[in-house]
């Protein structure tokens, strides 16, 4: 199959896709973008949203139409780094025998991993970095496609322990999830309190998913949509000397070259999502939002002056 094909092919399974999610999910549509963004140009994403806002049934449904195995971790205060990896037991030969922890699987949902301490969830950072674990000496490969997506909760920061932010870089996408509009959740109502079970038909195969993601990494860029990301994150670091005042204001800390990477990989992915062959600037700015909302860090006096990060980033663009 040639690109050209492959493009219009993943154009159509996209809108066939979002036809699938949409019986269970009930609008959050740019949520559902961003999610697939991330999967189809290989990232993770965390999704932060208070509680209830369907973030679980969210990508369950969603790994059910992608056709992927799907495990959910409930991150707690007591969890430890084997109750993710696995361990290993003396199986009745005495010999040691490896038991497959949870993150064994596609598509993982780490739920509120705010909540447990930093040994755990750096558990999750070699699987996220590496696509594999060590355990014991023994290095285990993870199946791929492999993408983990983790909830954070804004609320009840009490007894949190919030993601370093070398751990939220390895994240491409930071999605905000908000309450649904009235007539959205009229319909959530209606469909969730009646007997009607809709039935999720997978789209694709794990090796489909994996050409896809091969054929976005494919997609040619022109050099001045790699300098515009580049120099978009140059402007977020205050030291730099493309930065404004604005930012020189308002942050202690930029975005680093994982950032302007992400950038143009979820760029391809959107320009292929709406059918073109190679992204533009107008792809870059469509997901520059997501891609740098959790990697610049802001000081005292934009808390104090209630400047949040999306007011700085469309000051940048």
């Amino acid at each position: 199959m040639s690109d050209v094909t492959a493009v219009q092919n993943l154009v159509q399974k996209r809108i066939e896709l979002k036809k699938e999610i949409a019986k269970i999910i009930v609008g959050q549509d740019e949520v559902v973008d961003q999610i697939l963004l991330s999967i189809f140009s290989g990232g993770h994403a965390l999704l932060v949203g208070v509680p209830g806002l369907a973030k679980t049934l969210m990508v369950n449904t969603i790994s059910q139409a992608l056709g992927l195995d799907f495990k959910r971790i409930q991150f707690t205060p007591d969890l430890m780094p084997s109750d993710i990896l696995g361990s290993e037991i003396l199986d009745e030969n005495r010999q040691f025998k490896f038991i497959k922890g949870p993150i064994f699987a596609n598509i993982i949902l780490a739920d509120e991993i705010n909540r447990t301490p930093p040994k755990t969830q750096a558990a999750l950072l070699e699987a996220m970095q590496e696509r594999s674990v060590t355990i014991a000496g023994h290095n285990y490969k993870l199946a791929l496609p492999y993408f983990v997506l983790a909830t954070q909760n804004p609320i009840e920061q009490e007894g949190t322990y919030p993601l370093p932010e070398a751990q939220l870089d390895r994240f491409m996408f930071a999605i905000k999830l908000d309450y649904p509009s009235f007539q959205e959740e009229v319909d959530v109502v209606k469909n969730t309190t009646s007997d009607d079970k809709p039935v999720i038909n997978p789209l694709f195969s794990a090796q489909e998913i994996i050409d896809f993601q091969q054929l976005i990494r494919r997609i040619p860029v022109a050099d001045n949509v790699v300098e515009y990301a580049v120099t978009l994150v140059s402007k977020t670091r205050p030291n730099n000397a493309l930065s404004n005042d604005y930012i020189k204001n308002y942050l202690d800390w930029g975005a680093g070259p994982r950032a302007s990477q992400n950038l143009i990989l979820a760029a391809k992915a959107n320009a292929v999502f709406n059918g073109k062959f190679s992204p533009d600037i107008e792809d870059v700015k469509a997901v520059a939002t997501g891609i740098l909302r959790h990697r610049i860090i802001k000081n005292y006096k934009a808390d104090a002056e209630g400047i949040t990060e999306e007011m700085i980033i469309s000051n940048l663009m």
